[in-house]
């Protein structure tokens, strides 16, 4: 029974892999650190004694764990202000090559959401690319839906901005054909 529940839970949890390392990446911006808070999310998820049973609640227990575990370690690192007051070094835009307009449109909106400030880019990421909802965002950040509602709207203006600043283009949809 026993080995059941264990492998029921980690196929459960698997599934949500992929998008708690992007929200990892997003707050750590380093690959490493990404992998470890998915990995120590993933042994508290395995290892807690009660989880929720509705399938939206888990995932947001999910990224709301690795959250927590996130601000532990800037909190025992003391940098929970730096972190809160973060604005990207101008350093952090890379070169990348693409053939098509869909690879090149992800690298700006990439690019363009690394350089946001840190509150920013985890409002868009939870509410944008990981799909939560803004009262399951509101729950998770134990904050108002208004202020999820005003954050995300503020969030999104900021990366149209640093997306206009970038020298990065997509093509128009309809290529010419040339003879």
């Amino acid at each position: 029974m026993q080995r059941f529940r264990v492998a029921r839970d980690k196929e459960r949890i698997e599934s949500y892999l992929d998008r708690l390392y992007r929200y990892a990446l997003s707050l750590t911006r380093d690959e490493d650190q990404a992998r470890e808070l998915v990995q120590a999310t993933a042994v508290k998820a395995l290892s807690a004694r009660r989880v929720p049973r509705d399938e939206p609640a888990y995932r947001a227990w999910l990224f709301l764990v690795l959250r927590n575990d996130f601000l532990d370690r800037l909190r025992r690192n003391r940098r929970a202000e730096e972190f809160l007051l973060d604005d990207p070094p101008d350093d952090t835009e890379r070169e990348y090559w693409g053939g098509d307009d869909r690879f090149i449109s992800i690298v700006s909106v990439r690019l363009a959401l690394d350089r946001l400030p840190a509150l920013h880019r985890e409002i868009l990421v939870l509410v944008d690319v990981a799909g939560f909802s803004y009262r399951e965002a509101a729950a998770m950040l134990d904050v108002p839906v208004g202020t999820i509602m005003s954050r995300v709207s503020r969030a999104r203006r900021r990366l149209l901005e640093a997306m206009e600043d970038t020298n990065i283009r997509a093509l128009p949809s309809r290529r010419r054909e040339w003879c």
